[in-house]
């Protein structure tokens, strides 16, 4: 009984040292969601502005040009994949890997060959793991992105993309990352990044809206080439910031239900340790009393 006493606390004792761990991250998470739910919320109006922009000028001009032109043949396509530099985070980067596994499928179901760039330890493990290449990886502050990081992934892209698929580029980039809704949803999301795929609905006028004029000055090609690496470096720096959002709120939540799993087994093993404690108590009143009659000399 004594042995099994002691097991029980050790027991205790390691589920309250994990409940504190739990916790002082719960707590963390906690306070740097805010923050982070601020700076997607100041990104995003940025990002859609850009997006609209270049649409209005794909849109309105017959020009061809690398950022609007669906290229005849696609032979070769690109995946970001935006996944955490730690673990513990519940289903954050699993789900962002199960999506891109799941349009790897599709790419090469077309005929495509797929290529990689991760963000994240965790898909750079992926990948190494399964034995695959990536063309490109960045890990490090995947909680809290960097302007200099995304501009770094945007320059790699534009490289990529302006280079013919014989020589090395890629035809289009797709980006999977997981869209911040709320602290309880975060949603796997895959957008085609290039060509320019209008992602935000198109805005329709009301009944006394008038649709702007746009003139393009010096000329639509240069105005192109001007916006091509603002609307990528403004799409990868949103990405990364609903991808950090999304991993906070996916740990405070996952951080939270340890904490309540751990309170759960101290109430259980603390139940047991009791019954153990009593049990043992009554054995030795039990070994007492059966040898006090023993002794005691018989009538």
């Amino acid at each position: 009984m004594a042995a099994q006493l002691r097991v029980y606390r050790q027991k205790i004792k390691s589920a309250q040292t994990t409940k504190k761990i739990t916790r002082a991250m719960e707590l963390i998470s906690a306070s740097r969601i805010q923050k982070a739910q601020a700076r997607v919320a100041a990104s995003s109006p940025y990002a859609r502005a850009v997006t609209r922009a270049v649409s209005a000028v794909a849109t309105y001009s017959n020009v061809d040009h690398i950022l609007t032109t669906e290229p005849e043949k696609v032979e070769r396509a690109l995946v970001v994949v935006f996944a955490s530099d730690r673990g513990l985070a519940g289903a954050f980067s699993s789900s962002v890997l199960k999506e891109s596994e799941q349009l790897t499928t599709l790419l090469r179901s077309e005929g495509k060959e797929v290529v990689y760039f991760l963000v994240g330890r965790k898909a750079a493990a992926y990948f190494s793991f399964r034995k695959r290449a990536a063309e490109k990886i960045w890990t490090g502050g995947t909680d809290q992105p960097t302007f200099e990081t995304a501009k770094e992934i945007s320059d790699a892209l534009v490289e990529i993309f302006v280079k013919e698929a014989s020589e090395g580029g890629v035809d289009e980039i797709h980006i999977v990352y997981n869209r911040f809704v709320s602290m309880v949803s975060q949603v796997p999301e895959i957008v085609r990044l290039l060509p320019l795929e209008v992602v935000e609905e198109m805005e329709v006028p009301g009944e006394h809206d008038v649709l702007p004029l746009y003139e393009f000055e010096p000329e639509v090609g240069d105005v192109l080439d001007a916006l091509l690496p603002v609307y990528i470096e403004s799409r990868i720096f949103n990405a990364m910031l609903q991808s950090s959002a999304s991993e906070h709120a996916a740990r405070q939540r996952a951080m939270k239900s340890a904490s309540d799993n751990a309170d759960k087994l101290i109430r259980d093993y603390t139940r047991l340790a009791n019954n153990a404690r009593q049990s043992e108590i009554t054995q030795q009143i039990s070994e007492i009393v059966g040898g006090a009659d023993a002794l005691t000399p018989a009538r």
